[in-house]
């Protein structure tokens, strides 16, 4: 098969991902093949390749919003049948036994391995997935635009769910890319008389009009001051300083919930009395579970979610990367695996 590979780790900008023949994958006990059609991209992906959250082999096979049709099944799997269309997400494995797991917090378990990092991805023809770590795909969705529900819209859910968001508050979004894209669309259906603030780079303009046709009720940039104070916020950014940001305007007994597996910049330092006072909180989201995808896919059809997609060859993975790291994606970028 077809696969892109990370074979070191390097700044994006060396184009370090490399386009390669593999054997394809065979499923083991309770597996099923995938035949992959569609896979997003994702800040992750970045962490990867650029060594903040290093693979444990080399070479692996990046990507974790995969969309595709069960293939072959392994022995004993039963949970799909050949022709299925099923969704990957980060999360691929957990033990299933400790309290972690048993309380359905599979992402938070010591042993849990992670799609693209510690196995395989979607960055390729085929891959193989646990069925029990598989998700029906919902047919108001293609293909492309179920791919970045996997991960930009399933972390995204388990943000807001966190961020103790409720009808006729303030949320602020800091970043506006793939996953907030999404969660604007969640917001909006589910508190219709929330505001939703939204805090960009400068002169995104892009990103910004894109909030505004999503229904953003404020756009700015980040170091602006909005027009009212916000409830909750959640940071979607891989740098430091919007977590100041939305500590600074946050609203008395507030929450901001930072939607990242690793910053490319510290938090710059914070003034007691000025970000954390008050009874602020702040909280950090990690991963994913399997309840959060069996949750937002059904909701995310019938709201329905309608994902704004850039496509890109698997051969341009190195460049689609790139343009991610820089900001200049509208929406969610999405390797076309299969045409």
């Amino acid at each position: 098969m077809k696969a892109v590979v990370i074979p070191r780790i390097a700044p994006i900008e060396e184009k370090p991902l490399e386009l390669v023949d593999l054997p394809d994958p065979i499923p083991g006990e309770k597996e099923v093949l995938v035949k992959v059609s569609a896979c997003g991209i994702c800040h992750t992906e970045l962490d990867e390749i650029e060594g903040r959250v290093p693979p444990t082999k080399f070479p692996v096979v990046p990507g974790h919003e995969i969309v595709g049709r069960v293939e072959k099944l392994g022995p004993g799997a039963s949970r799909f049948k050949v022709g299925d269309r099923v969704g990957i997400a980060w999360i691929n494995w957990a033990c299933g036994r400790c309290h972690f797991c048993l309380k359905g917090e599979e992402n938070l378990c010591e042993e849990a391995r992670w799609t693209g990092k510690d196995a395989d991805g979607g960055y390729a023809q085929y891959t193989v997935i646990s069925e029990d770590f598989a998700y029906p795909i919902p047919a108001a969705f293609t293909d492309l635009e179920a791919a970045p529900l996997l991960c930009a819209g399933v972390i995204g859910y388990r943000a807001l769910k966190l961020s103790g968001m409720k009808d006729g508050r303030v949320l602020g979004l800091y970043g506006f890319g793939a996953s907030a894209h999404i969660v604007i669309q969640v917001v909006k259906h589910l508190y219709p008389r929330a505001r939703v603030f939204v805090f960009t780079r400068p002169n995104q303009l892009q990103h910004q009009e894109l909030a505004r046709r999503l229904g953003a009720d404020w756009v700015g940039a980040t170091g602006e001051t909005p027009p009212a104070r916000l409830d909750c916020a959640i940071d979607f950014t891989p740098v430091g300083e919007p977590v100041r940001e939305a500590l600074r305007n946050l609203q008395k007994g507030g929450r901001v919930v930072i939607n990242a597996i690793r910053k490319t910049t510290p938090i710059p330092e914070l003034n007691y009395a000025e970000h954390l006072w008050w009874e602020k909180e702040l909280k950090s989201v990690a991963n994913v579970a399997r309840r959060d995808a069996q949750e937002f896919l059904p909701l995310a059809a019938e709201i329905p979610i309608k994902p704004k997609i850039q496509k890109f060859r698997m051969e341009e993975a190195n460049e689609a990367l790139i343009l991610l790291k820089q900001g200049r994606i509208s929406g969610a970028g999405v390797l076309c695996i299969a045409e």
